[in-house]
């Protein structure tokens, strides 16, 4: 087992076992991509919009060398969120990668 630390959040959100397994499974995809990674706080809120595809909040922070990385994405469910926010966190991390290459 790797020893990267996630720290869940919840805002105005019952935690739930089942929504950390699933970001825990796709934050563990992302630990074995980038090394480098050593931590994620995932930040979980509701918010009221006007549109039912939105509202149910996934923020990501993660550590790693050079300024932290983070992503939001709202969405009608938190699974949702949650792989749209770490989708946009690979782009930034496949960047991230690339300049400490040429380093």
């Amino acid at each position: 087992m790797n020893n990267n630390t996630i720290i869940f959040e919840y805002h105005d959100v019952t935690s739930s076992d089942s929504l950390e397994a699933f970001t825990k499974e796709k934050l563990n995809d992302v630990f074995k991509k980038f090394d480098f990674v050593i931590r994620a706080d995932v930040f979980f809120k509701i918010e009221n919009t006007s549109s039912d595809d939105t509202g149910k909040i996934c923020g990501i922070r993660l550590s790693a060398p050079g300024p932290r990385l983070f992503a939001e994405s709202s969405h009608d469910n938190f699974q949702e969120a949650v792989t749209e926010s770490i989708r946009q966190l690979t782009i930034q991390l496949k960047k991230r990668k690339d300049m400490m290459k040429n380093y």
